[in-house]
């Protein structure tokens, strides 16, 4: 795995894992670690921003919370699923939005917050789109790879030493993971910039400094909460990606899991309930290097049964939506 860009380097990406490593770690911390001046970290960041797509954000771990997650498959008309999809991309609850099949089909990870909000999708609002013509939909399992884990580590641009230098000092977590209604103005400030100083953060939530970092580090040590990072892989040298759709035999469903885990090709893998058994997202440079994959790495492993391929047309929604320019 190695960069691809003319305008983005080795150390953009080393930013980018230090970020994916602690996404709230100083500048300062950071440049120590790599090496560089505050000022380059600075201005590669904000570079990144602007160039590259970068956002970094509060996300809500539903598999730590003991929350279902939903991929759905919405199989549409064509002059409409642009629509639909960014439709979908203005609710709270979703993520990970992408047009495929050629435009005809949307997909979209839906992770509801309230019991009522599955249902209220599902078995409402969608089936009454005129423009949705099969709503197929797959309760995510076990995650395989992926939430707290980025795919840049698979690059390896940070050795052991850094990568255990960026990382926050572990915590112990005094209960469960849970998200009490006071937390809500904390977490939304970070969804909205997960980077907010503390200062910025007492403002949002009318506590003091100390109590907002009790409580964030107590979050953090559950795994309710957790900072991640999204990009455009694009600048890294790979546009190309796809949902990958594999059943397996049943005894082998975890062996391949954990198997796709280590590709460096896969950024997300779950099992899934549905006709196929795992979903994974593969990043690749173009269609020869999908190909490769596919037929040797992937479709070597002992177990794998069938794979659909639905390689994405466009990105609509990551972690965070951008509205489209009009």
């Amino acid at each position: 795995m190695r960069v691809e860009s003319d305008t983005f380097d080795r150390l953009d990406l080393q930013l980018l894992s230090a970020l994916e490593a602690d996404g709230r770690a100083p500048f300062s911390r950071i440049a120590a670690v790599l090496g560089v001046s505050d000022q380059t970290i600075a201005r590669r960041y904000r570079r990144l921003c602007a160039e590259g797509g970068l956002r970094v954000v509060a996300v809500r771990d539903a598999e730590r919370l003991g929350q279902d997650q939903w991929i759905l498959r919405l199989r549409c008309a064509p002059d409409n699923a642009g629509t639909i999809a960014d439709a979908l991309a203005k609710r709270p609850d979703t993520a990970w939005i992408g047009l495929a099949s050629g435009g005809t089909e949307v997909l979209c990870i839906s992770r509801p917050r309230r019991p009522g909000d599955h249902d209220e999708l599902l078995l409402g609002k969608l089936p009454r789109t005129p423009s949705v013509m099969e709503i197929r939909a797959h309760q995510l399992l076990h995650r395989f790879y992926g939430g707290p884990t980025g795919w840049t580590a698979k690059f390896e641009v940070l050795t052991h030493e850094q990568a255990a230098a960026l990382r926050p000092e572990p915590v112990t977590a005094s209960g469960p993971a849970r998200i009490a209604p006071e937390d809500e103005p904390l977490i939304a400030a970070l969804e909205r910039d997960g980077r907010a100083t503390y200062p910025e953060l007492q403002r949002a939530t009318g506590h003091s400094e100390s109590a907002v970092k009790r409580r964030l580090a107590a979050l953090f040590a559950s795994g309710a909460v957790y900072i991640d990072v999204e990009y455009h892989s694009e600048v890294l040298g790979y546009p190309l990606a796809a949902c990958l759709w594999i059943t397996t035999d049943p005894a082998a469903l975890h062996s391949v899991g954990q198997a796709l885990a280590t590709h460096p090709e896969i950024a997300f893998a779950s099992a899934t309930a549905g006709a196929s058994n795992i979903v994974a997202t593969a990043v690749a440079r173009d269609t020869a290097d999908l190909y490769t994959y596919l037929s040797g790495r992937l479709g070597s492993l002992e177990g794998v049964r069938h794979v659909e391929t639905t390689p994405f047309l466009r990105k609509v929604k990551q972690l965070t939506y951008a509205r489209p320019a009009r």
